[in-house]
């Protein structure tokens, strides 16, 4: 189902529509005030971000404990952002945001990572059928040195996809064994197939109650039978491209928040619900 930008601006012309939005999420439509104990439907306080009991006037800022809490921002600024970064499928950075919405660059550089903590990967169920496991390097410049793994100033990403289904990804220090494999088992039922390149870190998967298939992509091999990494390349690939295109670069520091943005998209891409309403849902009070 396509949310279109017409379809936005209709459902939210104003502050007041955006705050209405975040109030039933976050308290529900009939809540116990906690003064008077009352089953009460709160109404909404003119020209604050609040609502107050309709029996004692207790009031309730819906926005406690969001990653609105304390902006000053308008909120139909804030809803717009999740648009952009939701509906546009390389993502959207923070300058166009700066642009469009005439804020400074660390006004859009902050929104935009807010708004990457609602599309944050919650945890959930493991992954189970045919996956495919596989780690990639992100960020950094050439050097002329090493490239691959261990290449100067770059960052290893390492992520499980079920074919067909959903993608688990995050970074992570190193590509070792010890430091693989648990990540593996903590996001994997036993019995799954485990598709993985060459790499000797991914040895003993079988022994830990994997199918473990793997193509040797040193010889050239990239389809073993039913074996490849094909799929994970695919998400690593577009994670890659909007890097390069629309961010430019993305520090260490901060890369986990990218990596989840596209997870984000990616897992809900055949979601009917629209990717924009998926990303309201996670306004939930801390």
């Amino acid at each position: 189902m396509k949310f279109t930008i017409s379809d936005f601006r209709k459902r939210f012309p104003n502050d007041d529509s955006c705050l209405d939005e975040i109030m039933v999420p976050t308290h529900g439509e009939d809540i116990t005030c906690p003064e008077c104990e009352k089953t009460s439907k709160f109404h909404r306080v003119r020209n604050r971000r609040c609502y107050e009991c309709r029996w004692c006037g207790y009031q309730v800022y819906p926005t406690k404990g969001t990653v609105f809490e304390k902006t000053t921002t308008p909120l139909s600024d804030w809803f717009y952002v999740i648009y952009l970064m939701t509906e546009t499928r390389s993502g959207v950075s923070a300058k166009e945001v700066e642009r469009q919405l005439g804020v400074t660059y660390k006004t859009a550089w902050r929104m935009c990572h807010k708004v990457r903590e609602l599309m944050g990967q919650k945890p959930g169920r493991k992954l189970n059928g045919n996956l495919e496991a596989d780690e990639t390097m992100i960020g950094g410049k050439r050097s002329g040195g090493k490239v691959g793994r261990g290449a100067p100033g770059k960052t290893v990403v390492f992520g499980m996809v079920e074919r067909g289904g959903e993608v688990k990804a995050v970074p992570v220090p190193n590509v070792k064994k010890k430091t693989l494999q648990p990540i593996i088992q903590d996001n994997a039922e036993k019995g799954s197939v485990v598709n993985t390149d060459e790499l000797k870190s991914y040895a003993g998967l079988n022994r830990a109650g994997y199918d473990h298939r793997t193509v040797s992509h040193g010889s050239g091999q990239y389809v073993n039978g039913d074996a490849h990494v094909n799929s994970i390349e695919g998400f690593w690939a577009r994670l890659k491209l909007s890097i390069r295109g629309t961010h430019v670069h993305v520090s260490r520091k901060h890369l986990h928040r990218y990596v989840d943005e596209f997870a984000f998209r990616y897992n809900n891409r055949k979601n009917p619900t629209p990717m924009f309403e998926v990303a309201l849902q996670g306004l939930r009070r801390a």
